[in-house]
């Protein structure tokens, strides 16, 4: 087996952060300024710039070092199927060939970035079930 050269529980971290992410959906209510609880809550599920999980994910995947975005794209490539984990080199060689600044701005924009890391954790033997049990 191949080694991740990034922690498993920055990957199950990310994860969990990134499912919180994807519930988000589009601003419904653009000009909000009442009472959140006057309008049921609903800007806490709307997508902004400003969101706080948002910001904490993009935070955290800036202040990995760049072998680990490296490894945390290629590990989501590996989950959405796009490698096999027996082509994890060149999954890691096309990552590397890819990375710029925007790396955590990429990784948000995939729809099931949460799902698609534990599924890459999976095909390394790896799973988030300690790291969800301390949640």
């Amino acid at each position: 087996m191949p080694d991740l050269n990034i922690a498993t529980d920055k990957v199950c971290y990310i994860a969990a952060k990134a499912r919180m992410f994807d519930v988000k959906e589009e601003v419904s209510d653009p000009d909000s300024g009442s009472n959140a609880s006057d309008d049921g809550m609903v800007d806490v599920l709307e997508d902004s710039a400003e969101d706080p999980t948002r910001q904490e994910l993009v935070a955290f995947i800036r202040a990995l070092d760049e072998e680990e975005q490296i490894n945390l794209v290629a590990l989501a490539w590996v989950g959405r199927g796009t490698y096999d984990a027996s082509e994890w080199e060149q999954a890691l060689e096309t990552a590397r060939g890819e990375h710029n600044a925007r790396t955590a701005e990429y990784l948000l924009s995939l729809p099931l970035l949460g799902d698609y890391l534990e599924e890459g954790l999976q095909a390394f033997d790896e799973d988030c079930s300690g790291f969800n049990e301390r949640l």
